[in-house]
């Protein structure tokens, strides 16, 4: 048995669980956009060594790609700092 799989998605779980905290703690919404989109591509990642291809086609556009983009796009039109 390759335990390779499992190690990876054992880092990718932690990766996404620190930067979805680092997300929440973030005063500047852009920095934490940034990691929730990093939060994503890790979910992303994990769904692939779960062996969900076709999520993984519609996820990380979605969530890597157009969540953020507008989120962005909504910052900009709104304050950048959380008081």
């Amino acid at each position: 048995m390759d335990v390779t799989p499992l190690i990876i998605a054992f880092i990718a779980a932690i990766i996404s669980v620190v930067s979805t905290w680092l997300a929440v703690q973030e005063k500047d919404l852009i920095i934490a956009t940034l990691f929730s989109a990093v939060q994503s591509t890790c979910y992303a990642l994990l769904y692939y060594l779960l062996m969900a291809p076709d999520i993984v086609l519609v996820y990380l556009p979605v969530s890597v790609g157009l969540l953020p983009l507008l989120t962005i796009t909504l910052i900009k039109k709104t304050e950048r700092f959380e008081e």
